[in-house]
């Protein structure tokens, strides 16, 4: 009878635990969809900003954050999962080892201005790459890695041996089993840390401040070299500068909808595909 008490009591404070989380998620989506869609139209996605920002709209700059943003992924998707193939299918296991593990996940916890400050010296300035795209993506690619390599080691982990033994066995070599059985029964959980990176990745204002954001530029990005606007550093703008804060806060709420929503559709879309990958492999 007691056991059962405490068992209820458990399930009440999980219960409750999800419902809070739950309540603070919807307040926030709430606030920030009830301020933003006042200023959302066809012009304000469309158009470039002008009069100092406070007429006109925000497409540079949902151009540029789509541009840091898949920049990004593209350098650091297939580095880090190459780095966490080779952790967790060639590597010998050593000292040496276990010390690269634990620096990865002590690495997802350094804040992102000091990746800003890195990108900075060595991209920016030591590779001469200016501030750019090229030095935001390989910045925020960096600050996503720890991330990327967590989630697909724990992934590639997840897979049972006895799949790898029975490919092996079967007269597959250790890269075909690795590319054709191993990768697509851990792809749910790579795609999940694909996800929370984007999250991250396309929200953050530290990095890109140092290494690819301007404050305003007329007209689109025309090569990786070119310096771009973005939605993080755009709102931090808005609500800092300038010399009409109630049209620039409303604005600045309207490109957090967006920007609310644009990483919502990419989590969605993987999610999509997460789900259809474990559909197929179930």
């Amino acid at each position: 009878m007691k056991g059962k008490v405490l068992q209820n009591i458990g399930f009440s404070s999980l219960f409750l635990c999800i419902l809070t989380t739950l309540f603070f998620l919807g307040t926030i989506i709430y606030f920030i969809f009830s301020r933003g869609i006042q200023v959302i139209s066809w012009e304000f996605l469309t158009q470039a900003p002008r009069n100092a920002m406070t007429e006109g709209g925000v497409a540079p700059v949902i151009v540029g954050t789509f541009y840091l943003t898949l920049g990004s992924m593209l350098f650091a998707v297939p580095l880090g999962l190459a780095c966490a193939i080779y952790l967790c299918e060639y590597s010998p296991k050593s000292f040496v080892v276990n010390i690269i593990r634990i620096s990865i996940n002590n690495l997802a916890g350094v804040p992102s201005v000091v990746f800003g400050l890195f990108g900075l010296s060595v991209f920016v300035k030591l590779f001469g790459f200016g501030v750019s795209i090229l030095s935001g993506s390989l910045t925020l690619g960096i600050l996503a890695l720890p991330l990327i390599i967590s989630a697909s080691q724990e992934a590639l982990v997840a897979v049972p041996h006895s799949i790898r033994e029975a490919s092996l066995s079967l007269g597959a070599s250790k890269w075909q089993t690795i590319k054709r059985i191993v990768l697509p029964t851990a792809l749910p959980g790579i795609l999940t840390g694909v996800i929370l990176s984007v999250g991250r990745v396309a929200g953050e204002t530290a990095p890109i401040l140092f290494t690819a954001a301007a404050f305003y530029k007329r007209g689109y990005p025309n090569s990786i070299f070119s310096e771009v606007m973005a939605l993080p550093y755009h709102i931090y703008a808005l609500m800092t500068e300038g010399a009409h804060p109630v049209k620039q806060k409303a604005i600045a709420y309207g490109c957090s909808l967006i920007l609310l929503f644009l990483v919502l559709l990419i989590s969605a879309i993987a999610i999509f595909i997460r789900q259809r990958q474990r559909s197929y492999h179930g």
